[in-house]
């Protein structure tokens, strides 16, 4: 798994590009803060060679929870900035610091 951030001058955003190798996988999404969890419209498309990838434009000065969503099986990100623990679901969420 892999985040890439690109910081953008002319707009406070930052582009993050999640990529997560899943062959096997049918659909994978992000979900997170960012989209009230919600894999709806946060579905990473599936390249050629099995990895899924997406970009996301996020508000720049915040920090995000996430997990990955593998065929309805939720994931950390093993390259997040660091790793908060969640009281509502009971696990350690990853957490991107832009």
């Amino acid at each position: 798994m892999a985040i890439k951030k690109q910081y953008l001058k002319s707009k406070p955003v930052c582009k993050v590009t999640f990529t997560v190798p899943a062959k096997e996988a049918a659909q994978v999404a992000v979900v997170g803060d960012f989209n009230n969890w919600s894999p709806k419209g946060s579905v990473l498309k599936k390249l050629k060679n099995g990895t899924f990838k997406g970009t996301f434009e996020l508000p720049m000065e915040n920090s995000y929870e996430f997990r990955y969503l593998i065929d309805d099986q939720y994931t950390n990100d093993a390259e997040a900035d660091r790793y908060q623990w969640n009281d509502y679901a009971g696990v350690e969420n990853a957490v991107l610091d832009i």
